[in-house]
């Protein structure tokens, strides 16, 4: 279990994990604006995009939608990177997440409008603001249950129950996704957002394509046909968008299956990183498509969440020490940043550190590992992290994410997610759909 009382301690089972963290005592290179192209973000600190379950059927931010984004806007977070946003009603995770089109734009703009407003009088300026645009693909359960649309048959989910073959997407219909894309951007642009998301993590459809080496078709086989979708997507958007709008993706380098279901892997049968197409991948975004910012993870938060976040607990055997986690999250990405300098890259996975994450992420910063620093479970636990963090008070221990991975429990039980340790609004949530599924309750 999480038993560190200092860097001290953290550095030197690092040492005998034998695996680097960095750390700075001096957080003070978290107040700097950064820019990216031609955006500026007032700090490098970022809230990841964390889905709460929590829209309307139409996809319209909801009560508890409106309130989350209320505590984000007053957490002094440089770029609000908003959750998973369904650019078509089919490609929704579950009946409430949120869903952008045109009879809901004026939604989302005014909750847009009261984050900046919120934030220009608590810190006398407003956070950059970027929209999600996802398609849940095998994870799509627009209406509550499982309605997948996959890229390729992945052995490694469905083990002995085969997804039908009627489920894999066509050519077709993944060109129609790229030119939606474009039109989203549109209403996204019309919403008051600063930029879109391509997103392509997590093996939702966009990041399971970068793996379809057995695909045949303009999608599949070759590293040109399987980096279509997401290249043509966001060529097409930065075409629809104006020159200020920001075009990016939250992109998985790494996933952590072995070849040929899993994108940066050796071809060896193994898990071992190798981050060459992704290299190859982000010189193109970059070098030929003109995208400034890029967010970057690994792994799958459902299948192998040891991989992207890192815990003490999780729902199999743990297989290393998590440290080990947070080490492989930090030099996939180092290698990103590595190659390209002057590409601005938003790092991942800190929460796991608790107290001591704004040390490590600083001192990822300085030591040249990425240029911002993300939090995703931390935002949900201590709304206010940033705020601390860049004030100089410091982390609060007994407010800090514990990465007891209960705020994805509540979305595994189809409800509505959130903290269930730090937000009352959630205990209470999380008590009642345990008993109604007849489990235990440990908070």
């Amino acid at each position: 279990m999480f038993h560190y009382h200092s860097i001290d301690d953290i550095r030197r089972e690092a040492e005998q994990e034998n695996v680097t963290i960095p750390f700075s005592e001096d957080t003070r290179i978290l107040r700097d604006p950064v820019k990216a192209g031609n955006a500026c973000f007032p700090n490098r600190l970022v809230i990841q995009p964390m889905e709460g379950c929590d829209g309307t059927a139409d996809g319209r931010p909801d009560e508890l939608t409106l309130r989350r984004y209320d505590r984000f806007a007053k957490s002094g977070a440089g770029l609000i990177w908003e959750e998973a946003t369904a650019i078509v009603p089919e490609g929704r995770a579950n009946p409430r997440q949120l869903w952008i089109h045109r009879e809901n734009i004026d939604d989302f703009r005014r909750m847009n409008e009261h984050i900046r407003e919120e934030s220009m009088k608590k810190f006398g300026w407003a956070p950059k603001i970027i929209m999600q645009a996802t398609h849940s693909g095998r994870y799509s359960k627009p209406e509550g249950s499982a309605a997948p649309l996959i890229a390729y048959h992945n052995p490694i989910f469905e083990k002995n129950a085969p997804i039908s073959d009627d489920c894999i997407v066509s050519d077709d219909y993944l060109l129609r996704l790229t030119e939606r894309y474009a039109s989203a951007a549109q209403e996204a642009e019309q919403a008051e957002f600063d930029g879109i998301d391509v997103k392509s993590c997590h093996r939702y459809l966009g990041s399971e394509l970068l793996s379809a080496y057995e695909r045949p078709g303009r999608f599949g086989g070759s590293f040109e046909n399987r980096t279509r979708y997401l290249r043509e997507s966001i060529a097409g958007v930065k075409a629809a968008v104006k020159s200020s709008f920001i075009v990016t993706s939250r992109l998985n380098i790494y996933d952590g299956f072995p070849y040929p279901n899993g994108f940066g892997v050796c071809p060896d049968g193994g898990v071992t990183p190798d981050l060459s197409e992704p290299e190859k991948l982000i010189g193109i975004l970059h070098k030929q498509l003109g995208v400034q910012l890029l967010n970057i993870t690994i792994g799958n938060p459902y299948f192998n969440p040891h991989v992207n976040r890192p815990s003490d607990i999780q729902p199999y055997p743990l297989p290393e020490n998590p440290l080990a986690g947070v080490a492989r999250m930090l030099d996939c990405i180092h290698a990103m940043q590595n190659a390209y300098p002057e590409l601005t890259i938003i790092g991942s996975g800190p929460t796991y550190l608790r107290q001591f994450a704004p040390q490590m992420v600083s001192g990822a910063i300085e030591q040249g590992y990425y240029k911002m620093a993300g939090f995703g479970r931390m935002a949900f636990a201590y709304p206010e992290f940033a705020d601390d963090i860049l004030s100089g008070r410091g982390l609060t221990p007994s407010r800090c994410c514990i990465t007891c991975g209960k705020c994805t429990q509540l979305m595994r039980y189809a409800s509505t997610a959130g903290c269930v340790v730090r937000d009352p609004v959630y205990t209470k949530l999380y008590k009642d759909v345990v008993m109604r599924e007849g489990g235990t309750m440990r908070v």
